[in-house]
């Protein structure tokens, strides 16, 4: 459940959502840490673990209570081989329950689990470098986001998914430019963001977002999930 904007009690801190957050990662200090980080900007982690298993089990818990939380954090590697439990956990929890955001974390860019994660979602999504955490504000947003129903992909893994030789086709019909800005919708920037990014106009970036809608075929039908979808067309084809 999203509450109000507000603030953090104490008035330290404000932040734009408080969201409900469970964290599953295997390493105790940076499970604490990630607990620290977010409850330290008024988010309410609600229960953190340290395997796949515990993660289904807490989430079907708290389902089973009426109160699914907002977000996932999870680790794409846990106990006991230490090599796809956590994203594995990840994809079957958004089966479960599609309105559920996920985001999951990995030391390096791992394309399979990236596109495994993403492929067939179409809101609430994110795939990040654990390097990213050390930018706190960064991380905390994208953690709002994703709980919102937003994307939240790593530049890195943006660009490595983007630059898939069998992916071209897809994106033949975008301008250089295009794809620059759907690198960075993929990042899940704003529109004043990429202008900013781009040092351009707020309207010349609207015009770029909707020559990439036409041309990947997103009609307005599609309604506020096209700029996801615009990542996950080309993920899909």
């Amino acid at each position: 459940m999203l509450c109000p904007k507000g603030s953090v009690p104490g008035g330290k801190n404000t932040v734009e959502a408080r969201v409900r957050v469970v964290i599953a990662e295997d390493s105790v200090l940076l499970r604490e840490g990630l607990t620290r980080l977010l409850t330290d900007r008024g988010h309410d982690v609600v229960a953190g673990v340290g395997d796949a298993e515990a993660l289904l089990k807490s989430v079907a818990a708290l389902a089973a209570e009426g109160a699914l939380p907002d977000v996932v954090v999870a680790d794409v590697r846990m106990p006991p081989t230490h090599t796809d439990e956590g994203v594995r956990a990840a994809v079957q929890l958004r089966r479960v329950h599609p309105d559920l955001g996920v985001l999951v974390l990995s030391q390096y860019v791992e394309e399979q689990y990236a596109t495994e994660l993403l492929a067939g979602s179409s809101r609430g999504v994110g795939y990040l470098l654990k390097d990213r955490v050390a930018e706190v504000r960064e991380f905390a947003d994208a953690v709002v986001r994703v709980a919102e129903g937003g994307t939240a992909l790593d530049p890195e893994v943006v660009a490595q998914l983007l630059g898939r030789s069998r992916k071209q086709d897809v994106l033949a019909g975008l301008t250089p430019r295009e794809r620059e800005v759907l690198g960075l919708m993929a990042e899940g920037r704003t529109n004043s963001a990429i202008a900013r990014q781009l040092v351009v106009s707020d309207g010349a970036v609207e015009k770029h977002v909707s020559n990439i809608f036409q041309k990947l075929g997103l009609s307005q039908s599609d309604g506020d999930h096209r700029r996801v979808l615009a990542v996950l067309t080309y993920i899909n084809s």
